[in-house]
This record gives C-alpha cells, sequence and structure tokens, in this order.
C-alpha cells in the first residue's frame, strides 16, 4: 500500500468515526426493528360504543388491527357495593349496563375468540376483592385473564401510614390470585406522587409490595399530571410494570392540587390527544417499556369525543413507531 493509499484508507475511517455521533442520535427518530408489539385497547376509551354493540366494536377493533382488549367493570360477578356505586358513574360514561352488556362470560369469550382477541387483563373495584375475590376469579376463569388490576383508590390513601396499610393488602391480593396463576396490578393515577414522610407513595408501593405476586400498569397521562417522568419509572423498576396505558397530551397538564380528587381527573380528559399526536415522547417511552419488561401496551384515551377515529389514527401512529 503505497502513501496515498494509506492517507485515503485514513480519511474514509475517520470520517465514518465522526458519523457515529450524528447516527445515534438519528436513532430516536427510527422505528423500532425487531420488535413484536401486540397493541390492544382500555374499553374506557370508548364505553358507549362497545355498550352499542358489543360484538361490532371488537369486530371493528380486530379489523384496525388491536389484538388485547381490557375490560373495565362492574361484572356480574362483581361485588353488590361496586355494582351501587357503578350507578353513579353511568349518566357521565352514557352507559346503562355492567362491562359486559348484558353478556356472560362465556359469551364474551366467544366473541373474543371469533375476533383473535385476548383479555389479558381487567379493571376490578376494590370493594369486588376485598369481599368478593374467588366469585371474580372464578367468574374471570373462562376469558384467561393473566392480571387483575385496582384502577384507583377513592380512599386509604391520606398518609403514608394509609400506604403501608395498602401495601399488607396488595400483597394479600397477589397471594390470593396466585393459585388461580393471575397477578394483582395496580394502576398509578397521580395521587401517589405527593410526598408523605419523605416517601413518594407510589415508589413506597413498588419497593415494599412483592415482586413476584404484585405488579404495576403505569399511566402516562397521570404520571405526567402529577410532575413524574415515565421513562424515569421505567428505567428505576424495572420487571415491576407489566402493562402502559398509551395516550398523549395536546399540551401540558398539571394537576391543580395533589391529582387525589374527580375534577382534577375530569379536567384532564380534554387535554388527552392520540397518541403521536400530542406533545409525549410515546416512542421513546415504549422503547424504554419494552426494555424494562412491559408485555402489553394499551391505548386508553379516556371517554374520547372521536372514537372511530381515535381507534384507527392511534393504531396508525401506534404501528408507524415500531
Amino acid at each position: 500500500m503505497n502513501r496515498r493509499q494509506a492517507l485515503k484508507k485514513t480519511a474514509l475511517a475517520t470520517g465514518t468515526l465522526a458519523l457515529i455521533p450524528s447516527l445515534n442520535a438519528m436513532k430516536q427518530f427510527l422505528p423500532m426493528t425487531n420488535t413484536s408489539i401486540n397493541f390492544g385497547i382500555q374499553l374506557f376509551t370508548i364505553p358507549a360504543m362497545v355498550e352499542k354493540d358489543l360484538r361490532g366494536t371488537l369486530k371493528l377493533l380486530s379489523e384496525i388491527g388491536y389484538k388485547e382488549i381490557e375490560f373495565f367493570g362492574p361484572y356480574p360477578f362483581s361485588a353488590d357495593s361496586a355494582k351501587k356505586g357503578f350507578e353513579q358513574m353511568k349518566s357521565m360514561l352514557g352507559l346503562e349496563q355492567h362491562a359486559f352488556y348484558g353478556h356472560d362470560t362465556k359469551a364474551v369469550k366467544s366473541m373474543l375468540d371469533e375476533f383473535t382477541l385476548t383479555t389479558p387483563s381487567v379493571h376490578v373495584n376494590i370493594d369486588s376483592l376485598r369481599s368478593n375475590m374467588n366469585e371474580l376469579l372464578d367468574g374471570l376463569a373462562p376469558l384467561e385473564t393473566k392480571y387483575v388490576v385496582l384502577p384507583i383508590l377513592m380512599e386509604g390513601r391520606s398518609s403514608l401510614d394509609d400506604y403501608k396499610k395498602r401495601v399488607e393488602e396488595f400483597n394479600a391480593f397477589g397471594d390470593q390470585m396466585k393459585p388461580y396463576g393471575i397477578q394483582f396490578v395496580y394502576h398509578n393515577h397521580g395521587y401517589e406522587h405527593t410526598l408523605m414522610d419523605d416517601k413518594i407513595p407510589l415508589e413506597y408501593l413498588i419497593e415494599n409490595t412483592n415482586e413476584d405476586t404484585v405488579k404495576f400498569e403505569l399511566d402516562i397521562f397521570w404520571m405526567a399530571a402529577a410532575g413524574a417522568d415515565p421513562i424515569a419509572y421505567l428505567k428505576k423498576y424495572p420487571g415491576r410494570f407489566k402493562m402502559l396505558h398509551i395516550k398523549d397530551a395536546a399540551s401540558t397538564y398539571r394537576f391543580s392540587g395533589d391529582g387525589g380528587t374527580q375534577d382534577q381527573w375530569m379536567a384532564g380528559f380534554p387535554k388527552m390527544a392520540d397518541p403521536g399526536d400530542g406533545i409525549f415522547d410515546i416512542k421513546s417511552i415504549i422503547k424504554q417499556a419494552i426494555k424494562s419488561g412491559v408485555d402489553h401496551f394499551y391505548l386508553e384515551r379516556d371517554l374520547t369525543p372521536t372514537p372511530t377515529e381515535t381507534l384507527q389514527n392511534s393504531f396508525k401512529n401506534l404501528k408507524e413507531m415500531i
């Protein structure tokens, strides 16, 4: 090799090395590869549509490309107190019936099978977990559900002592579900980030519950509304979050208080946007979620005002990210 050829090779090598930082920076804009995600939906996104025509809605979801369905209660086998409490929400949701909309569990499973849909998780009221556990788990058995999720705490969260009791209770729920091959899951709602005795309640729950029987579902909108970073939590607690609720924000939204009252949640609904149409870095959140062991990715734009459009647009945006 003569001197001219050697210099040419050195220049090429130097140029290639110089490009590496730029290429790394560009990765955030490129689709994720070798990644298989079966996107699902939490039906609280489209409650009125589902009640009007459950089978037709499941068919539409399957045709769009969704693979997983997460129901919200109450169910025929929920505690009576859960059913009575739901009566107060019906007018807000525009609903008349329970979560299976007049169908029994076997009929619902048949519809899911018809459209190649699964139900990895369901949302359940805490009263049913406390007083109706065996009937609840037996009732869910035909759906082959893997996770039972508590979506919110309406009481028992005003002090760190309360959260210590919730740790004991959550661990007990997990132990009761274990023989059924089901894990208990808690879904964050924002109020868990209010500092109590120098501790953040959500972190206290994660760090003190049994990691084998208690998992978490991360709702990125409510976490951001509390001023917390979903990616930071996914990094800090790998393996603990098994599900993601994906929605975007049209603009920055922060709770006016501690995030613990219904008016603060309702104020957030108009700020929500389809994933990919807002200000969140959804792609980076999903990428970290995969690294941190999240298995299920649900669209949940609470009570979307544009049901069909949200279903189609969200799926398109999400698929373009992976």
